[in-house]
């Protein structure tokens, strides 16, 4: 590290160390998004509720992750970010044992909003100290961990949940990530260097209202959709007001002299593509975590803890790709990564649009490896590009927005998904399997369009990456 003349914005003595109780939180955080997919149908039988309102499971995490993000900028200027991160971590284990305890759905959601704490402080965070204490000739290895993290938990948690479902309740996905949250205490009490500069800003309360209420508009809005239909009134009023309310949030923030979240930013083109190919990528990925489960349960009625299994090999070589992406980037830069990666992940998709009840798993799984294979490498140049083209302050910023951003879309797609899911099952005829493949295929089609999207937008990239231009 010391013969290159480029050095990182600030020097710890053990940054991958420093990192490790990060990486662990936000994994935990990332894994408890998407884990609950297969364990939806228990919770429903063990609730005596529907769909619609155990969904809640996954939207109300969401929603608290929507409104702490946009905040995180903020906060890390009034707390340091070992503050931060024990809170974080602390808050994620309370309601994490809340849940596993809990004896109603109300108890069980008020412990996944408590979660939804942790993971919204400690995300950004995560992605905002690897750009200080790493120099620049290895940001895209050490943001391509952090990519990883936010890849390989989504594509793992389904898997795992499959497992814990086959052989113990449901109590027990919640109590095991007690464990690994305390390790991550360890970590981040005994490494963790205080990076961040704390300049107490003036706290701009409109704004923080605004935000709130805008982001929880648009998650609560895209939520509902999936039980009362897009033209609904409680659907309608929610996004209306979720819009416009966060159209005076944007006009105030560029016009404040210290805004909450500069998003000046997006003046730089190169973050403005890269963020909106992580947003399409991200999509992607939580649509087609939602669908499988689905599709492989009642489409192809497979068991839950063989569905685990059958998304392992994906999860897997997810996980694998996203580390060789991140050093990707520092070699050849993002546009050959991003453009190879929405090709192969359109392969899939069209695999998967293909399938029907009585497709050989074989099949299942070749078509979700592929996806595997591309949404990562699409992923992780892209994220590294988009933060890259900025520095100094702004790059904390840049972290908040791409952190938000990836939650709305994520509470957008998984509720459009559902949407047409629903809408395809409803206007099938024939088995109930047939019903819920044909469901799964509109999913899918669904799916497509975003690849493809991205896949235009991908050859915006510029040829060269922007890593060298001004990190100071």
């Amino acid at each position: 590290m010391n013969n290159h003349h480029l050095t990182a914005q600030n020097k710890v003595k053990h940054p991958a160390l420093a990192m490790a109780g990060m990486l662990l939180g936000a994994f935990v955080g990332m894994l408890s998004e998407t884990s609950l997919n297969t364990a939806l149908p228990k919770l429903m039988a063990a609730f005596h509720t529907n769909l619609a309102t155990i969904q809640w499971l996954v939207t109300g995490y969401m929603l608290v992750i929507g409104i702490i993000l946009p905040l995180s900028s903020l906060i890390s200027r009034w707390f340091t970010n070992r503050q931060i991160t024990v809170f974080g971590l602390g808050a994620f284990i309370v309601g994490a044992a809340i849940s596993a305890c809990a004896d109603s759905f109300s108890v069980l959601l008020a412990g996944r909003m408590i979660q939804g704490i942790g993971t919204g402080l400690i995300l950004p965070l995560m992605f905002a100290t690897a750009m200080q204490i790493f120099p620049p000739q290895k940001m895209g290895a050490a943001l391509g961990i952090c990519s990883l993290v936010i890849m390989f938990a989504p594509a793992i948690g389904p898997t795992l949940t499959g497992i814990i479902l086959g052989f113990l309740s449901w109590r027990w996905i919640f109590w095991l990530f007690i464990p690994f949250l305390l390790i991550a205490m360890t970590f981040s009490l005994g490494f963790l260097e205080n990076v961040n500069h704390i300049s107490r800003p003036h706290i701009d309360w409109l704004s923080i209202i605004e935000s709130a209420v805008g982001f929880s508009g648009l998650v609560i809005g895209t939520s509902l959709a999936s039980r009362d239909g897009w033209l609904s009134v409680p659907v309608l009023s929610a996004l209306i007001i979720g819009i416009i309310v966060l159209a005076f949030y944007v006009y105030r923030q560029l016009h404040l002299t210290e805004p909450i979240l500069n998003l000046k930013v997006f003046k730089k083109s190169e973050f403005t593509t890269g963020a909106l190919l992580v947003m399409l990528d991200f999509g992607v990925i939580l649509s087609i975590m939602y669908l499988m489960p689905n599709y492989l349960q009642k489409g192809m009625l497979v068991p839950v803890a063989m569905t685990g299994i059958i998304m392992l090999p994906g999860g897997i070589v997810n996980a694998v790709v996203s580390a060789i992406a991140g050093r990707l980037y520092d070699n050849v830069g993002a546009r050959k990564p991003a453009i190879a990666g929405f090709i192969l992940a359109l392969v899939g998709a069209l695999l998967f649009a293909f399938a029907n009840s009585k497709s050989s798993l074989a099949y299942v799984i070749a078509a979700h490896v592929i996806l595997m294979i591309g949404c990562p490498l699409a992923m992780s140049p892209s994220s590294t590009n988009a933060l890259s083209s900025l520095s100094g302050l702004q790059s904390a910023d840049g972290s908040t927005i791409l952190n938000t951003m990836q939650q709305i879309v994520g509470a957008l797609a998984t509720a459009l998904a559902t949407s047409f899911y629903e809408a395809g099952r409803i206007t099938a005829t024939g088995s109930r399997a047939l019903r819920y493949t044909q469901g799964f295929h509109w999913g899918i089609y669904f799916a497509i369009v975003l690849i493809i999207i991205a896949l235009a937008f991908s050859f915006r990239l510029a040829k060269n990456k922007p890593a060298s231009q001004d990190i100071a």
